[in-house]
């Protein structure tokens, strides 16, 4: 990575080797997280309510030309469409984009997807933010009769 040294970070971070691997891996295969910015999106968020959408313009594509999973942290959203174009097709210009794409978006451990909707060529997936009991902030007791130290 240009000009960040992952391992400098180290000492001010506890529990994050998952997430460090993973951005030197994106950086090192940037190609696998989606084609050359085809089809465009955008990423909203309501930070009052911790939720997110994505929004993709899938203009000529319906709902049946679209698959959409979610495995291990990451959202896979990926055309089905299939050209009925022959040899004979001519165009004059051809300027809307029908073809076959892949779009991941990695997602933190507490997001979850909440469904897609498909309207008017645009394509939108609600996200939210869920975080649990366990992980919301907590006051520690300083207890000085017990001692905490790792052997």
């Amino acid at each position: 990575m240009t000009g960040l040294n992952i391992h400098n970070l180290s000492p001010f971070t506890v529990g994050f080797d998952r997430i460090f691997d993973r951005l030197v891996e994106i950086e090192n295969h940037p190609a696998q997280h989606g084609s050359q910015g085809f089809p465009p999106y955008n990423i909203r968020i309501n930070k009052a309510e911790d939720k997110f959408t994505i929004e993709l313009a899938l203009a000529g594509l319906d709902e049946s030309d679209v698959d959409i999973e979610v495995k291990e942290n990451q959202l896979a959203i990926k055309s089905t469409y299939e050209t009925g174009e022959t040899a004979d097709d001519k165009f004059i210009h051809k300027g809307i984009s029908k073809r076959k794409f892949t779009r991941n978006f990695d997602l933190a451990d507490d997001i979850i997807v909440k469904g897609a909707s498909f309207k008017n060529g645009l394509l939108t997936i609600g996200l939210e933010r869920i975080i649990p009991e366990s992980k919301r902030p907590q006051k520690i007791k300083i207890d000085n009769k017990k001692e905490f130290l790792v052997e």
